[in-house]
């Protein structure tokens, strides 16, 4: 383990008392951020499927190997997102390593996570880059979810049941994302856009 690992290490180490009593809905709002089930996180952590659900439902104490294991798992240090209390004045800055990637399944839009961990179960916010011809395909969220597409360079469209509209650098697209939907690049170059998803908004009529 190098040096900054065996920071990391102490920093849980110090943190372990405050951890235990918020950890489990902070590893459940990781998870959920990464779109992972308990079986893959239980899969790329090495810790068992029931005690990743015993920690979500705080039963459980876990080891510290247990929380370390959970942290490189979900690319996120846990003591940082835990370390204010929750009215204390706090300034949270994140580096581009520690910033979790999503990428589509042609590989050729990326999706970098700058939302706030805490506020992933209503409110989710994207980075995107992209490449010509990116697309990315997403399943329904919850019904009343919007989300709004802001293109910064290049152009995008977006598809939602059969309706398709596209924008360019400056526009702005909103639209129901609680049916299957799909954002594709579809300029000449590269696009960026910025992505925001309103989990649980008002049914729309």
């Amino acid at each position: 383990m190098g040096v900054e690992g065996r920071e990391r290490v102490r920093g849980l180490e110090a943190g372990a008392q405050e951890l235990s009593g918020h950890l489990g809905k902070t590893i459940q709002r990781l998870r959920k951020a990464y779109n992972l089930s308990l079986s893959e996180l239980a899969e790329q952590s090495g810790v068992a499927k029931s005690i990743i659900s015993q920690i979500e439902r705080n039963e459980t104490n876990p080891t510290l190997a247990t929380i370390w294991r959970l942290s490189q798992a979900l690319d996120v240090s846990i003591e940082r997102v835990l370390a204010t209390a929750e009215d204390d004045p706090f300034i949270e800055k994140s580096s581009k390593g520690d910033t979790p990637i999503l990428v589509s399944d042609d590989g050729r839009m990326r999706l970098a996570i700058i939302g706030w961990i805490k506020t992933v179960e209503w409110l989710q916010w994207y980075d995107v880059a992209a490449e010509p011809g990116g697309v990315l395909e997403s399943d329904a969220h919850q019904r009343g979810s919007i989300e709004s597409l802001s293109v910064r360079t290049g152009e995008f469209e977006v598809e939602v049941a059969g309706i398709v509209q596209h924008a360019r650098a400056g526009e702005t697209l909103r639209y129901r994302c609680d049916r299957p939907h799909i954002v594709r690049c579809v300029g000449d170059g590269p696009g960026e856009a910025s992505m925001v998803c309103i989990l649980k908004a008002a049914v729309m009529e």
